[in-house]
């Protein structure tokens, strides 16, 4: 596992200042990806070699090019896993992975390496982890906690481009149904009840 410990170092340094895909976001989707491996049968290198690698890329939530991270990570991947002593398609099971695994591409990767990337990367946008993610991008990009009016999206479709809170009702209350692996599904299951108690109790204050 000597390539995992060079990774680590060498995305380190590639890591930009964003709180929210920090190399700690990396280091904790690495955590939840080793979990869920126990579990499934899966070339565990190449699953934490895709973590390590899968934001490497990373635009900004208002940039245009946002939904193009993730193709761009994975074939900047391409480049570094060749200098370390990968085959063909130890390669390809990776740079598919990391292609496939964000939400905005709304699709199930092939590999069970790539549902497990999937996976462990988006039990890490939920949960009280997730909580603090959502409001942290919401401050970088200067948007308002929620819509004054509807603040639950009761009455109208999330915007979360506008709304800081819409977003776990575009995307982050809908994970726990979308999670590939058994594990995966259980620990979504209990992130998705803690969103939903801190949701609960900002109703209540905000009554």
């Amino acid at each position: 596992m000597n390539v995992i410990n060079s990774l680590k170092q060498e995305v380190c340094n590639l890591m930009i200042n964003d709180s929210s895909h920090d190399f700690e976001h990396i280091m904790r989707v690495f955590k939840n990806a080793k979990k869920i491996c126990n579990d499934e049968n899966a070339n565990e290198k190449l699953v934490l070699c895709a973590v390590l690698l899968h934001d490497i890329i990373l635009y900004p939530k208002s940039d245009k090019r946002s939904k193009l991270s993730s193709i761009k990570s994975a074939e900047e991947s391409k480049k570094i896993l060749k200098k370390f002593d990968f085959t063909k398609e130890e390669i390809r099971i990776v740079y598919d992975a990391i292609k496939d695994h964000s939400f905005s591409r709304n699709k199930i990767p092939n590999t069970i390496e790539g549902k497990i990337l999937q996976d462990a990367d988006r039990l890490d946008a939920i949960g009280a982890i997730g909580i603090a993610r959502v409001f942290a991008v919401g401050g970088s990009e200067k948007r308002p906690f929620y819509n004054v009016k509807d603040p639950f999206c009761k009455n109208r479709i999330p915007n979360d481009k506008i709304w800081t809170l819409d977003h776990f009702y575009r995307k982050l209350l809908k994970l726990e149904s979308l999670m590939n692996t058994k594990s995966g599904k259980l620990e979504a299951k209990k992130r998705t009840k803690v969103m939903k108690v801190f949701l609960n109790q900002l109703k209540k204050e905000l009554k």
